[in-house]
């Protein structure tokens, strides 16, 4: 409601959420008002081929980072129709983490058209799917301060 009444679509580029942001959002009847599409790019190429998210930073900042996903969000607005983004990586676990980006990391980024993009890191506890979740209700949060 907040998204039409504010005439604004949105786009999700998700990594370790693998479409679940755009899944709860697309649960709403009538959606479709508001949401334009949601990328699900896994993979380094696929954030690179479908979000233009740079091999260099990639291979400097890796895959979950604060660059990483503001290359995301604003691939994301790039390549849709939308004027809102958000863009989530993060390492859900069990295994993936380092000392210095431990299992639970997450970075996300909102970005709005004319805006500067909003990033956040958080560190989340639990097993995979409690990272995981914990990441959906972030990222929404992160675009209901955004579409205010």
């Amino acid at each position: 409601q907040l998204l039409i009444k504010n005439k604004l679509i949105v786009s999700t580029a998700e990594s370790c959420t693998g479409g679940w942001v755009a899944k709860v959002l697309t649960d709403i009847a009538g959606s479709s008002a508001s949401f334009e599409r949601g990328f699900v790019t896994y993979s380094n190429d696929s954030k690179q081929d479908m979000l233009s998210v740079n091999a260099q930073t990639l291979q400097r900042y890796g895959a979950v980072s604060e660059q990483t996903v503001i290359e995301m969000a604003q691939g994301a607005l790039k390549n849709s129709r939308a004027s809102l983004s958000m863009a989530v990586s993060g390492i859900a676990g069990p295994s993936g983490g380092s000392e210095e980006k431990p299992v639970g990391t997450v970075w996300f980024a909102w970005s709005k058209e004319g805006q500067t993009t909003i990033t956040q890191v958080h560190h989340f506890a639990g097993e995979r799917e409690s990272v995981r979740l914990q990441s959906v209700k972030q990222a929404i949060l992160g675009l209901i301060q955004l579409a205010k």
